[in-house]
Order: structure tokens, then C-alpha cells, then sequence
């Protein structure tokens, strides 16, 4: 068994409502990949390289998973479309229903098309660096930026009331 971290981010409602309401589906639904272990609180971030959209949601889980980075990437897009993103139009870095990526997983380092572990840009951003911060503080090895500047904490009842395996930090 292998230990993934998954960035998720939404600023757009999906089927399942909300961003907060689509981050708690999903979360649920990454039961189907492996067993998520903990997760982060949600974060209101504010968005990046494209600034006319609203707000994201993002949280980081910790994965225990017996799939392959590649099978895990496959089902980790599946996801996605199951919430309405399309990644083949909009604009890049735009608004999206359901956002998921691997940001670390185990010890590997993968250089593939499409697939890219540790996540290329992992520690510039705070919307990743600050929720994994908080749930495995000690996983990045060199110091990202500091403060949590744009990145606020939410509270959302679902989250909490989700049935995942463990809360943050447990």
C-alpha cells in the first residue's frame, strides 16, 4: 500500500451542488481508489494565473491506495468527469467543477507524459502547501512560501459530517 496526497479544488458547482458540497462527494468517492486516511480542512483561495473567476475550494487527503500512479491518475480523471469537468476546452487554469491532482505519492519521482510526481508546482502554491502543511506538516522537504496570504480556513458542516476514515491530523 501507498501513500498519496491529493490536491482538490472547485469553484464551480457540479452535480453534488456547491464547491464545499462537491469537495465532500469527492472525497467520498476517493474511497473507490484506496482508503483516505485524513484530510484537510477546506480552504476559500483565491484563484491563480487566471483572476476573473470566484474563489476555489481546496483541501488536500492523504491516500493509502494499491493502485499505480498511472491508475490512480486514470481514476483520480474519471472522477472529475463524473463531476462535470471537461480538461479537453475552457481556459487554463480557469474556473472547474472538480479539480484533483497527485501531489506526492510515496517517495516516487515520475517524469511522464501527463503524469508528473512530486507535482511540478507543489510548494508555490499555498492552496496545496497550506492545507498539506496541515495534515502531514513534515512531508516538504524545503520551506515554501510563507504565510497563508488569499487562503483561508471554511468551515463546512458536510465536511466534518462526511464519513471519511479520520479527520485532519488523525
Amino acid at each position: 500500500m501507498q501513500t498519496a496526497y491529493i490536491g482538490m479544488g472547485a469553484n464551480l458547482p457540479s452535480w453534488a451542488g456547491v464547491p464545499e458540497a462537491t469537495l465532500t462527494a469527492a472525497a467520498l468517492r476517493l474511497g473507490s481508489l484506496g482508503r483516505v486516511a485524513r484530510r484537510s480542512s477546506l480552504y476559500s483561495t483565491e484563484p491563480v494565473g487566471f483572476a476573473d473567476q470566484p474563489r476555489f475550494v481546496n483541501a488536500v487527503v492523504e491516500l493509502q491506495t494499491e493502485l499505480s500512479p498511472r491508475e490512480l491518475l486514470d481514476g483520480l480523471l474519471a472522477l472529475e468527469q463524473e463531476f462535470g469537468r471537461d480538461r479537453s476546452g475552457g481556459v487554463e487554469n480557469g474556473p472547474r467543477t472538480l479539480d484533483l491532482d497527485i501531489l506526492l505519492f510515496g517517495e516516487l519521482e515520475i517524469s511522464e507524459p501527463g503524469l508528473d510526481i512530486p507535482h511540478p508546482r507543489l510548494e508555490e502554491r499555498r492552496f496545496v502547501t497550506v492545507p498539506l502543511r496541515e495534515i502531514a506538516p513534515r512531508i516538504l522537504e524545503k520551506e515554501c512560501e510563507s504565510g497563508t496570504d488569499g487562503v483561508v480556513r471554511i468551515k463546512w458542516d458536510g465536511w466534518r459530517a462526511g464519513s471519511l476514515d479520520a479527520g485532519p491530523g488523525r
